[in-house]
């Protein structure tokens, strides 16, 4: 689907506005790993919405920019890092092409991050731990990377076969939020889950024809990604639950215009804040 070269979208949209909203979310999606576009995608990206240059060549200048650069310099490295890939979430947000597969997944993940990580589109062989700053520090439990496969298998079938025609709003909020819970958890790829799972997500969202708010990602990606912690975390001596509250008023505002106030400090868990000042 998204092959190691770059693949060419014959007729590009003239919606400046639509072309706005694929670069909002893709250089807000990079956030959740807290990188910075550099000037020069910016400027890049204007001409690019006002139609002076296809996104294919975007993505030449860019690497011929960074050929210039020093490859040594981590701010440089992130700056690269965040252009390519809010490039490529753009052009992937306006391709409108979708199949509903985990082989999509994988695809979507190499395209975003070939030539970044040399893993891109591969299963990690590993298991991980992230420390959360909204957990004090503690980690989700991921699925163990021997099973990532089979835990694809089982979702995927179980969604492709869901009907949707018979749930009200809530429940399809609901819906929504557990599933891209469930594909988030499996955390398949060393990094970059995040971003490719707002990705996979919100094509499969306009696939099914939902209106999707892009400036829900532009301006909410980390509380996107800290409401995923908090839907896969449970410490059960210490009451705390996994809670789908917070996605789900993010899917409220993302796919029915609501306007929850998302504030991003109160998904951290005081009950582990509090012991940690106990304990400090």
């Amino acid at each position: 689907m998204y092959d190691e070269k770059n693949y060419i979208i014959e007729n590009e949209t003239t919606d400046v506005t639509k072309k706005q909203e694929y670069w909002n979310t893709g250089i807000g999606l990079n956030k959740v790993d807290n990188l910075e576009p550099s000037e020069y995608l910016l400027e890049l990206s204007q001409k690019n919405i006002n139609g002076e240059l296809k996104y294919n060549e975007v993505e030449n200048l860019l690497k011929t920019h960074y050929e210039e650069q020093d490859s040594d310099d981590i701010k440089i490295q992130r700056e690269k890092e965040c252009d390519l890939v809010s490039l490529r979430i753009a052009q992937l947000l306006e391709d409108k092409s979708f199949g509903f597969s985990p082989i999509t997944l994988k695809n979507i993940h190499k395209y975003l991050f070939k030539d970044i990580y040399d893993f891109a589109g591969n299963y990690r062989t590993y298991n991980i731990t992230k420390k959360e700053d909204i957990l004090n520090g503690d980690t989700v439990k991921y699925v163990n990377y021997q099973e990532i496969e089979s835990y694809f298998d089982y979702d995927f079938k179980e969604e492709k076969s869901f009907d949707y025609s018979k749930l009200n709003n809530d429940e399809l909020i609901n819906h929504i939020a557990k599933f891209t819970s469930s594909i988030w958890q499996v955390h398949p790829f060393g990094e970059g889950n995040t971003r490719t799972t707002a990705v996979f997500i919100e094509k499969y969202l306009n696939s099914m024809g939902f209106n999707v708010n892009n400036e829900m990602f532009k301006n909410n990606s980390v509380y996107f990604r800290n409401a995923l912690v908090r839907s896969n975390y449970g410490n059960i001596p210490k009451g705390i639950y996994p809670t789908f509250n917070y996605l789900r008023m993010f899917f409220e505002n993302l796919l029915q215009g609501k306007n929850n106030e998302l504030v991003n400090k109160d998904l951290y868990i005081k009950e582990l804040v509090e012991d940690r000042k106990e304990n400090g």
